[in-house]
């Protein structure tokens, strides 16, 4: 199990908390002063802190500051894709708040409920029984297919689905990506470049993918081996659900 830290802000993620406290009290029905903000430790690329006070504990997750990748960090697309699922089964945290003023904070940015859990970042497991871990990976694809059920267009989401082959689409935008970003020519990856164009699987279903659809990124109940959050929507997009059991 890998406990999730929490540390003072990092210098270059650091707000203006003061505005932030002022934006909590006009959108957020409840909020009670003072507010602490601690940082999440890790690598999501959309930093992410607690926010804590006395009745109540939030998570922020915003853009980073500086310039970014074209259709990167695009917080406001994982508040509505959350939005959406809440109360249709499918474990997510409860959205509170959406601010796309830059304005506000410096950029972007969303307020939901903290969900308590446990989070797991072996795949093995060895922190569980046997018994417990065949019940992880059952509530795994049970979870799963509970986000494949529905349906984009009925829970608002029909927008979000884009014409032509989503598997193509998603080869040419992490091309893209990876061009914007490479330190060095690679070989292999001027070869994977070349061959994937070439063998586009035709789609089979539409529905709403997660695009990484991992134990890293699903938080578990405190005490039982049940899911209780499925974490970092950032790459979520309505395409072929296949695409998250390939991953």
């Amino acid at each position: 199990m890998s406990d999730v830290e929490l540390t003072p802000v990092r210098p270059a993620h650091v707000f203006d908390e003061a505005a932030l406290e002022a934006y909590m009290r006009m959108e957020l029905g409840g909020y009670r002063p003072p507010m602490k903000v601690q940082q999440f430790e890790g690598g999501q690329s959309n930093p992410t802190f607690m926010l804590e006070t006395p009745t109540e504990r939030y998570v922020l997750r915003k853009q980073p500051p500086g310039e970014l990748l074209p259709s990167a960090h695009q917080v406001d697309r994982e508040y509505h894709v959350m939005d959406a699922l809440h109360g249709t089964g499918v474990p997510v945290p409860k959205m509170h708040s959406l601010c796309e003023d830059p304005e506000v904070i410096g950029t972007k940015f969303y307020i939901m409920e903290m969900v308590e859990g446990r989070l797991f970042t072996k795949t093995t497991l060895p922190e569980l029984t046997p018994a417990d871990r065949h019940e992880v990976y059952l509530d795994m694809a049970r979870v799963l297919a509970a986000l494949h059920r529905v349906d984009p267009a009925v829970v608002g989401l029909g927008d979000f689905r884009r014409p032509g082959n989503y598997f193509s689409r998603q080869v040419n935008r992490w091309t893209k990506q990876y061009l914007a970003s490479e330190t060095e020519n690679i070989d292999a990856m001027n070869h994977l470049i070349d061959w994937l164009p070439k063998n586009i699987p035709s789609e089979s279903s539409t529905g709403i993918v997660h695009g990484d659809f991992r134990l890293g990124n699903l938080l578990l109940h405190e005490t039982q081996p049940k899911i209780v959050a499925i974490l970092d929507w950032e790459l979520w997009s309505v395409g072929d659900a296949l695409a998250d059991l390939g991953y």
